[in-house]
């Protein structure tokens, strides 16, 4: 069976859709992501990089906005990445990423907050969490990228 260009365009951009509407795996781990916004240049996050991101937090069930570095009165967050200085699913979803990327992040419980929840921030225990992440500056040490 062959199928014509325009057939196997079709097949390809559905089973694009799919794999973006479920989410893409991280090797390892249960958290899974959706690219929103590509973004540029050569700089990626790195274990170790210094980044500056724009992140807004939702829990999921049931709904509910717990934290966002865009609301009146917040800035930009800076992190290391990937050295567990933030939630597991939140350090290795964001590696790889560029300046400019927006990333949609799944994060199970167990790589989120776990069975204790954050109670200061409403995030109920065994929560789901989702986060919506845009790379602002990308820095390794001193130099920047």
């Amino acid at each position: 069976m062959s199928l014509c260009p325009a057939s196997l365009l079709f097949l390809l951009l559905s089973l694009s859709l799919l794999t973006m509407s479920s989410g893409l795996a991280l090797p390892g781990y249960k958290t899974t992501y959706e690219v929103l916004k590509a973004g540029e240049g050569s700089a990626t996050v790195l274990k170790g990089s210094t980044v500056t991101v724009h992140a807004t937090g939702n829990v999921e069930d049931p709904p509910k906005k717990f934290w966002s570095t865009k609301d009146p009165g917040q800035k930009p967050f800076t992190y290391s990445a990937g050295v567990g200085g933030v939630i597991t699913g939140w350090d290795q979803g964001c590696l790889g990423m560029k300046v400019g990327e927006v990333r949609k992040l799944r994060i199970p419980h167990d790589e989120g907050y776990g069975s204790r929840g954050f109670p200061a921030w409403g995030i109920p225990p065994m929560a789901t969490l989702l986060f919506e992440i845009e790379v602002l500056k990308i820095a390794a040490g001193r130099e920047e990228m």
